[in-house]
C-alpha cells in the first residue's frame, strides 16, 4: 500500500513539475522587437528597438507627425549601446546607452541621443536630458519599406553608416570610431615580442588609416624574412610602396608575389598582386 501511495504521489509530483516548467501562452507583438550587433573598432553598438509597419497608413506627416519626437520604433524607445567612445556625425559620443529619438521632417530630420536609456515612446521625454542633437537630410527611396529598420552599412575599421529606413523615406548617420590611439598603443605593445602573429594586422591598419607607411613598410620587409615563401607579404609591400609613390619598386615586389603565389598555387594572390602592376601601370 505503502509503494502504491507513494508512486501515486510522484506521478503528481511529475505533474506540477511540467506545469511549471510549461511556457506561459503568448501574443505575438504587432511590432516585433529586433536588436543588432555590429563589432565596432575595439567595441561593439548594440541597437535595441521594435519594428511597426506601414499597413497601408500615412507615415511621415500622418502617424508620425512632421516636429513632433518620434520613440524612433514603437513601444519602448530604441536604444542604442557604444562598447567604446565614437563620433557620431563629428560629435563626440562616450560609451554608454541611450535613447535614439528622431524629429521627422519634410526637409530635415533632428537626431537625438538622450541620456535616459530606459523610457516608453517618447512620453516621458526631456530635452534637458539630451546628450546631443544635429540634423540630417532625408532621402525619398522609391523602394517602400513596410516594416521599419535599422541597419548598419559600408563598415570600415574605423566607419560605419547607420541607415533608418521607413516606407519611402531613408536617413543615414555616420558613425566613427575614437580608438585609433588606443589601436595604435596596442599594436606597439604587441609588436615589442613575438611580431609574427601581429604583422598582417598591424601592417594592414597602417595602410588602410594611411599612417606610418615607412613604419609599415618595414613590418612588410621583416615579416618577408619570417614567410619567404608567402605572397601575401610581397602583396602588402607593393601595395605601401605604390601608395609612396614608387612605382617601380611596387611593380618588382608584386611581380615577386606573383611568382611565390604561382609556386604554392594561389589564384588569389596571383590576381591580387597583378591588381596592384595593373594600377601602377595605368
Amino acid at each position: 500500500m505503502r509503494k502504491c501511495y507513494l508512486y501515486v504521489l510522484a506521478i503528481l509530483l511529475a505533474g506540477v513539475s511540467f506545469k511549471s516548467n510549461a511556457q506561459a501562452p503568448r501574443i505575438p507583438e504587432a511590432s516585433p522587437m529586433q536588436t543588432i550587433i555590429q563589432d565596432f573598432g575595439l567595441g561593439k553598438i548594440t541597437i535595441t528597438y521594435s519594428r511597426p509597419s506601414v499597413k497601408g497608413r500615412m507615415i511621415f506627416g500622418g502617424i508620425n507627425p512632421y516636429g513632433q519626437v518620434w520613440r524612433t520604433g514603437a513601444n519602448a524607445a530604441t536604444t542604442i549601446s557604444f562598447t567604446e567612445n565614437v563620433i557620431v556625425e563629428g560629435h563626440s559620443v562616450p560609451a554608454g546607452t541611450y535613447s535614439l529619438f528622431t524629429i521627422p521632417d519634410k526637409n530635415e530630420w533632428t537626431v537625438i541621443l538622450n541620456k535616459t536609456a530606459k523610457q516608453w515612446g517618447a512620453y516621458s521625454y526631456k530635452q534637458a536630458d539630451d546628450l546631443l542633437r544635429f540634423k540630417v537630410k532625408p532621402t525619398y527611396r522609391a523602394e517602400k519599406r513596410e516594416s521599419f529598420t535599422i541597419q548598419f552599412a559600408d563598415e570600415t575599421t574605423h566607419s560605419s553608416d547607420l541607415h533608418l529606413v521607413w516606407d519611402h523615406t531613408a536617413i543615414s548617420i555616420k558613425l566613427n570610431t575614437d580608438d585609433d590611439a588606443k589601436i595604435t598603443a596596442n599594436i606597439d605593445e604587441l609588436m615589442k615580442g613575438d611580431r609574427k602573429p601581429y604583422y598582417f594586422n598591424a601592417i594592414q591598419y597602417y595602410y588602410e588609416n594611411n599612417k606610418d607607411m615607412k613604419k609599415a613598410l618595414g613590418w612588410a620587409l621583416e615579416a618577408e624574412k619570417v614567410e619567404p615563401k608567402g605572397p601575401w607579404y610581397k602583396l602588402w609591400e607593393a601595395r605601401i610602396r605604390l601608395k609612396m609613390g614608387d612605382k617601380a619598386a611596387a611593380i618588382k615586389a608584386a611581380q615577386e608575389g606573383i611568382e611565390l603565389a604561382k609556386a604554392s598555387n594561389d589564384d588569389e594572390y596571383v590576381r591580387l598582386n597583378q591588381a596592384v602592376i595593373d594600377q601602377a601601370k595605368s
